[in-house]
């Protein structure tokens, strides 16, 4: 998938039209459709406007590795906020586990879960 591709793919996730996803990032909707075509490429100051506006990961639109969208420091507070004020024990504990779990304990966790997941890329 090329870059232009990706930016259509952020703006059809986002559910936003050509103008609507241009007025954002300050160019008209025939910008967009022509980005997005293929017969323009974005400038580096476009690729930061759309990162920073829609919280899209640099590196995904530049080069398609990793996550289209960057989870901020507050949505990772209220995943968590809404985990502790859940039910779900089992979750509470596994976070306060390693809330104060030594350097070595994460270590250790860090080893066994290496070793799970080897253990299932050889089924």
């Amino acid at each position: 998938m090329t870059e232009n591709e990706r930016v259509k793919e952020v703006r059809k996730t986002l559910n936003l039209t050509l103008e609507k996803f241009g007025e954002r990032i300050g160019v008209t909707r025939g910008s967009m459709s022509n980005i997005e075509n293929g017969n323009r490429n974005l400038t580096e100051q476009m690729t930061k406007s759309i990162c920073r506006e829609f919280g899209v990961d640099y590196m995904w639109l530049t080069t398609g590795e990793g996550e289209m969208f960057v989870e901020t420091d507050d949505d990772f507070f209220e995943r968590i906020d809404r985990i502790m004020a859940g039910e779900n024990e089992t979750r509470k504990n596994m976070i306060k586990m390693l809330l104060y779990a030594s350097d070595d304990d994460i270590k250790a966790f860090d080893r066994l879960v290496d070793y799970y997941i080897s253990l299932r890329e050889e089924k």
